[in-house]
């Protein structure tokens, strides 16, 4: 092997500096970060929230997109396809995990054209019924539903939606039926469940505690491990007798197929810190978010875990997208 030059040799310690902050100057512009739900949506709140402090690491400007469509499908493809390798998005349940069995001709595959950085939050889903509904809990909602076979109905916030799929799991369990009602959006179904017009939803906890709150809604179940914080004396599931139809709705932090690994770590390190701050932490808790900010493996092995327990599911019940 020919020896190196004594100049070469004399410059490389120079060099290295350079290349280390070459490898670290990313970003080196604004970067876009999509969420596929209007402003306001669970997910743009979380985005909103932790982008501050993304901002002040990274020196450059995390700027929320808001780009709604398809039930998500619409914005998550944009980052599937991004190539300027300045653009993240955040998305929930549908568009990373179901997405794929409810829409044949999905224009990306969320396993494929996707690489998991963080489950930023995960939210307790909770079964809720109209206030007017002659039942006071679990096993009183179960007993009326035997009793009117089809005749209650449920809304959701659109077909594959964790809060249909969760229903659908609870309903497999007891042998019940209802109605679906899919909605564009919790705000209208919710509406919809105060006024009496659908008689119950399992939706995110962070949708419905204002109504639970002043009594406009009843609470009779949370799909959740434990109790939730913020609703201690609704049961869960498991408490009801439904062992293993534990389920939550979640917002995970995701980019392009490709981006490098050196840089997902990073953002999945400053995501956490940014939502294990105390004034941030606090927020989310109040506003029915469990905050995780996990590492990529972790958030990784959950997505793969999620597709294998809906996909079969949505087969099963013939389940699309169109209800």
């Amino acid at each position: 092997m020919t020896p190196m030059p004594r100049r070469a040799l004399l410059a490389a310690p120079l060099l290295l500096p350079a290349l280390a902050r070459a490898q670290q100057a990313w970003p080196e512009r604004p970067v876009k970060v999509i969420v596929p739900f209007p402003a306001g949506s669970t997910g743009d709140i979380v985005t909103r929230a932790m982008a501050p402090h993304l901002t002040q690491v990274f020196g450059q400007p995390f700027v929320v997109e808001n780009r709604s469509g398809a039930g998500g499908n619409l914005g998550t493809d944009a980052v599937a396809k991004a190539t300027d390798g300045h653009t993240l998005g955040v998305s929930i349940n549908g568009p990373l995990t179901t997405a794929q069995v409810l829409y044949p001709a999905l224009p990306y595959d969320p396993a494929r054209d996707l690489v998991p950085i963080s489950q930023l939050v995960r939210m307790a889903q909770v079964l809720v019924v109209r206030p007017s509904l002659p039942v006071q809990d679990f096993a009183g909602f179960v007993a009326h539903l035997r009793a009117n076979p089809g005749k209650l109905s449920f809304g959701s916030v659109g077909a594959g939606s964790a809060g249909h799929l969760a229903m659908e799991d609870v309903m497999a369990r007891t042998g019940t039926r209802m109605l679906h009602v899919p909605y564009r959006g919790f705000p209208p179904a919710v509406v919809d469940l105060v006024a009496g017009r659908i008689d119950a939803i399992l939706l995110a906890a962070a949708a419905i505690l204002p109504q639970l709150a002043d009594n406009r809604a009843r609470a009779l179940a949370v799909t959740s491990a434990a109790r939730m914080p913020q609703a201690p004396t609704v049961p869960t599931l498991a408490e009801c007798g439904m062992a293993g139809a534990e389920s939550y709705a979640f917002i995970g932090l995701v980019g392009p197929a490709g981006t490098p690994p050196a840089r997902v770590a990073r953002l999945a390190a400053e995501a956490h810190t940014a939502l294990v701050a105390p004034s941030v932490n606090a927020a989310m808790v109040a506003a029915g978010f469990e905050v995780l900010g996990n590492d990529p493996a972790s958030f990784a092995a959950f997505l793969a875990a999620e597709r294998d327990r809906w996909g079969p599911l949505i087969r099963q019940l013939g389940i699309t997208a169109e209800g």
